[in-house]
């Protein structure tokens, strides 16, 4: 079984490694310890808790087709006259969005405010670190 560090499972799912200590000891959390003292949290069981916490509506109650949803802070905005990029930072995740220049005049986007990048693609491709 893979097993994570603390700090490596709150990175994985964008909380400090305090919240992730805090559900470990309140047993929302598997982890074991190594011979030194430090605690390994259970891989299977840090992918339950993804999935229950990616199932959380947190769309005010829309229905959507889309499901990945990364909430995060504009970070970037770059327009020129028809088009815009607009790059979110959503916990360790970067996204990076074109649009046009009128969409993000509507929606007021500029560094610094909260946004919702909502993805809906074909084609995702999956890569194993190794």
């Amino acid at each position: 079984m893979h097993t994570f560090k603390m700090g490596e499972a709150a990175h994985l799912l964008g909380v400090s490694p305090d919240t992730i200590r805090r559900w470990v000891d309140a047993g929302r959390l598997t982890a074991s310890r190594t011979d030194g003292g430090h605690r390994l949290v259970d891989g299977p069981d840090l992918a339950r808790l993804a999935q229950e916490l990616a199932d959380e509506p947190d769309n005010d109650g829309r229905a959507v087709s889309a499901r990945n949803r990364f909430t995060g802070l504009v970070t970037r905005v770059l327009k020129d006259g028809v088009m815009a990029q607009v790059e979110i930072q959503a916990g360790p995740h970067r996204v990076v969005s074109l649009i046009s220049a009128e969409a993000v005049d509507d929606l007021g986007l500029e560094p610094g405010v909260l946004a919702v990048a909502v993805v809906k693609a074909t084609n995702v491709v999956v890569e194993r670190p190794q």
